[in-house]
This record gives C-alpha cells, sequence and structure tokens, in this order.
C-alpha cells in the first residue's frame, strides 16, 4: 500500500471511529507500528489528527464554508492577477473543467463578464453558481458528495459525466506543490475527483501563487509532468522554472 493511499485510510478509519490506537491502525493497515507512526506525525503536522498516548483521534475541524471564505482572502491580489492571465487561454466554443477551490473561484468570476460561449463542468459549488450569471456559459455540476457546510462535492460517486463530453482544458488550484509530488489536495477524497477531473482533460493549467511551492499536503492528484502550463506569481525562484521546464511544463509569470 502507498503511502498517501495508507494516510487515506488511516483518516477514514478515524472518521468511522473517532480515535484508535497505533497497534490497531498497524493491524488494519498491515504495517509495522514504526511505519504507522511516522504516517501520524505527517497527518498530525498537516492538522488532520492529533497524536495521544498509545495512538491518535481527528481534530475537528473548522467549519468548511467558514474556512473557503477565509482562504478567498488569503493572497487574494496575487490570485486575481494569476486569474487574469489563464482566462487569457480560453476560446469561445471549449469545453472546460474547474475545480472547486478559491483560485478557481477568482478565475469563475473573471471568466464570466467574458463574451464567451462555453460549457464548464466543475465540482465547486460556488464557481457553478458565478458562471451560471451567464446566459452563454452551460455550467454542469460534476456528481459527488456533498458534506455538511462544504462549498465542493467530493468523491468518484458521480464521475461518468467526465466520459461524456471532450474537455480541451482543466484549470485547478491545490494546497500544496513539490516538484517530486506534483499538486497536492489536504481533502484526501476531493484529491480523488480532481485526480478523475485532470485525468479527463486535453490539457492540465495549474493556478498556483507562490506560496504553494514546497508545501506538502495529505494526497497528491496530478504528478508535475502532467502539468501543460503553470500560472504563477513573480516570487516563484529560478531553480523551481528551471526544473518545470526540464519537464516541459510551461511556466507563465502574470
Amino acid at each position: 500500500m502507498f503511502l498517501i493511499e495508507r494516510r487515506k485510510k488511516i483518516i477514514e478509519f478515524l472518521n468511522v471511529q473517532q480515535k484508535a490506537t497505533v497497534k490497531e491502525l498497524a493491524a488494519t493497515l498491515k504495517v509495522t507500528e514504526v511505519t504507522l507512526r511516522s504516517d501520524l506525525k505527517v497527518l498530525e503536522r498537516e492538522g488532520l489528527i492529533k497524536r495521544v498516548h498509545g495512538g491518535a483521534v481527528l481534530i475537528e475541524q473548522e467549519n468548511p464554508e467558514t474556512s473557503f471564505m477565509s482562504r478567498t482572502e488569503e493572497n487574494k491580489d496575487k490570485k486575481i492577477m494569476i486569474a487574469h492571465k489563464a482566462v487569457e487561454m480560453v476560446k469561445s466554443g471549449q469545453c472546460l473543467l474547474l475545480d472547486g477551490s478559491t483560485t478557481i473561484l477568482e478565475f469563475a468570476r473573471i471568466l464570466k463578464r467574458m463574451p464567451l460561449r462555453l460549457t464548464v463542468v466543475t465540482n465547486g459549488i460556488y464557481t457553478a453558481l458565478e458562471l451560471s450569471e451567464n446566459p452563454q456559459i452551460t455550467v454542469i455540476l460534476v456528481g459527488g458528495v456533498l458534506r455538511v457546510g462544504s462549498t465542493t462535492l467530493e468523491g468518484t460517486l458521480g464521475t461518468h459525466v467526465l466520459n461524456k463530453l471532450n474537455f480541451d482544458i482543466m484549470f485547478t488550484s491545490n494546497n500544496g506543490f513539490t516538484i517530486d509530488d506534483g499538486l497536492m489536495d489536504f481533502n484526501v477524497y476531493e484529491a480523488d475527483l480532481k485526480r478523475a477531473m485532470a485525468n479527463a482533460a486535453r490539457k492540465l493549467v495549474a493556478l498556483m501563487d507562490s506560496s504553494k511551492f514546497d508545501k506538502s499536503s495529505s494526497a497528491s492528484f496530478a504528478p508535475t509532468r502532467q502539468i501543460d502550463t503553470l500560472i504563477t506569481d513573480e516570487f516563484i525562484s529560478v531553480d523551481t522554472i528551471e526544473q518545470l521546464k526540464k519537464l516541459n511544463v510551461q511556466v507563465v509569470i502574470a
């Protein structure tokens, strides 16, 4: 079992049981207690669990909607600049995939004002509502699970729509990114859906401010080499740009 898959199973177990000992988690996942403790250390660092004597418990998470709205204000100016640059890539008649991230919400707010005829599939409820204000944009919500207070659909229950259309571009953002692990998110279930969405598009465009670089998160949904274009701000390092170019990733500075 891969590392990311193990950590997903740990969260699933704790979602049901609320707490667990190292011994029972190690037995359930068929790994050593040393390996299990290493996983718990990472999950605690990411704010997903709290380690207690002999085991772990889930941390009470902030209300998802409150969390989403607070994240819309983080690096807002950079997100808007990046979103404006991304909209330049869109042409009338295209079929697009958009995730439900705060950066993509800024992208949608700009896109809805453009005189373009588009079909857009998204898992973001706020993104869908923004785009629905433009009668020339056909908006489709990809099916999935809606958690209490959440702003995005997650999971892969409704991904059959991804097989029905030909998608020109997926525009996505992320919680973390490293060259080795690619685009990552903190919600493993949403990462599953974003992985399916990325695989369904001819082209993958990542919108990412520089605070996301060299930051790890729970689950990878797209390896670096799958990214066609990465749009970011001027604070990206020269070394990172060179590494991305070696992997044939086009870097655009907003």
